[in-house]
């Protein structure tokens, strides 16, 4: 297990608990994942209930093509 994570609960918005959370999109969510690669993480914590499945799409765009960014 990594010693640390992140978690895309943020990631999509969707829903009155989720938008409360946070509603980022890809855009930032590519950031934020840039950043976490650089660091060394390697574990990211997503659900299909986070905004309804619109996490794990986010996050799945944010990590395409990040080794060449």
């Amino acid at each position: 297990m990594p010693v640390l994570g992140f978690g895309a609960g943020t990631f999509g918005g969707k829903g009155p608990l989720f938008s409360a959370w946070g509603d980022t999109g890809v855009a930032q969510a590519q950031r934020m994942i840039d950043l976490c690669l650089e660091a060394g993480v390697n574990l990211f914590d997503t659900a299909d209930v986070y905004s309804d499945g619109a996490s794990e799409e986010i996050l799945g765009q944010a990590l395409q093509g990040a080794a060449s960014r």
